[in-house]
């Protein structure tokens, strides 16, 4: 559901086998314009074709119902999408799709905690334990030792919860409540995976107490902090973080799992989204997600200083060149240059976004999650790197 994938990404572990779902809808594009030269729409119309053919892949060969981007510059933004958003109505995937965004959860997570540490009620070098007394200790690991920042950047060695929680128990009972309190407690059972600070590590346990710092210090939920300090702010419409709410409000694509090797997809849309909690629980749009990284990159919603601190990365051992901040990792483009975002999976839906420091933004999602196999989040990862190019 929100696990560490390629180099990161978040999704339990099912059995999966790649089947395509038949008779998928051709993408189809739909772009709000300023007034452009000839030049910048050969360029656009030139994306647009690159992107439409990724989502179509997505559809047709990868296995997914249904694909959606998002995409948005100074000029524009423009929503391609692919395929069904329901595999009985075969209803088209709507432009303005909400969806479990998983693991990108972590930017928003991270980003009002460092909107407190600006305002001088966290320090992120100060160990965990000040804000939460005794709630990180047994076997082995201990508040004492973990900072608030090795927390955000996964180099706390705390052991991920979703190492220990059957996805099979959750698909059989979605509707289950998760106290996040015992999603740590969860995790803790088990011994550190490295001593604090000398190794790098995805941990969702991280992320989960970081919700709870969040509560402690402000006095308020996590949702009410999100819609206070992001999503009024923001003027963000399809942002929520639904607590034991199974629904997703608005329009949306049904999200699927496919439980079994062969077996036929299994509609999940509905899930207590407490599994994921503060580390994966937040239901968004493409649109409120490239708005929300559009200003966290520009400067609205993070002073310098903590901005800084939040792009300040270190490697993760990927391969592909990824680097982890504070709940947001950097990325090379295929043609040089950087890019800022993070991905996220959560049962029924796997998502990616990006942004540039020159204001270009990208979200893809997908109404499978687990994929049927590593190339729908290649093809995924592709489309937004062709989109921020």
């Amino acid at each position: 559901m929100l696990k560490h994938k390629r180099a990161l990404s978040g999704a339990l572990t099912l059995a999966v086998a790649i089947g395509v779902v038949g008779g998928v809808l051709p993408a189809t594009a739909t772009a709000a314009t300023a007034a452009e030269s000839a030049v910048g729409k050969s360029a656009h119309h030139a994306d647009d074709a690159r992107l439409r053919a990724l989502l179509h892949r997505l559809t047709t060969v990868d296995g997914a119902p249904g694909a959606l981007a998002e995409v948005r510059d100074r000029h524009r933004s423009t929503v391609l999408t692919s395929g069904v958003a329901d595999i009985e109505s075969r209803a088209p995937v709507p432009c303005d799709s909400r969806f479990r965004i998983g693991s990108m959860t972590k930017m928003f997570t991270a980003t009002m905690m460092l909107q407190l540490v600006g305002e001088r009620h966290v320090d992120l070098d100060a160990p965990v334990e000040r804000y939460l007394p005794g709630v990180v200790h047994g076997h082995g690991n201990d508040g004492r030792k973990i900072t608030v920042r090795q927390m955000l950047q996964h180099t706390s060695g705390l052991p991920d919860f979703l190492s220990y929680l059957k996805p099979q128990d959750v698909v059989q009972d979605p509707m289950a409540h998760h106290d996040p309190r015992d999603l740590v407690e969860l995790a803790l059972a088990h011994p550190p995976t490295f001593k604090p600070g000398t190794d790098w590590k995805y941990s969702n346990t991280g992320y989960i107490l970081a919700g709870m710092i969040i509560e402690k210090v402000t006095g308020r939920s996590y949702g009410q902090e999100l819609q206070r300090r992001i999503v009024k702010p923001l003027h963000l419409r399809g942002t929520s973080f639904p607590g034991d709410g199974p629904a997703i409000p608005g329009p949306h694509a049904r999200g699927y799992v496919r439980p079994g090797p062969n077996a036929p997809l299994l509609d999940i849309t509905a899930i207590n989204p407490t599994v994921g909690g503060t580390a994966g629980g937040i239901i968004s749009s493409g649109a409120d997600v490239n708005r929300f990284l559009g200003a966290l990159l520009g400067g609205k919603l993070l002073p310098p200083a903590q901005l800084k601190e939040m792009m300040t990365t270190r490697p993760t051992g990927s391969s592909d060149g990824r680097a982890y901040g504070l709940g947001l990792e950097s990325m090379p483009l295929p043609g040089g240059g950087l890019y800022w975002g993070h991905t996220g999976d959560f049962l029924g839906y796997e998502t990616a976004a990006g942004a540039t420091v020159d204001g270009r933004q990208a979200t893809v999602m997908v109404n499978l999650g687990p994929g049927s196999s590593n190339a729908q989040s290649n093809d995924i990862q592709a489309a937004i790197e062709t989109a921020l190019s």
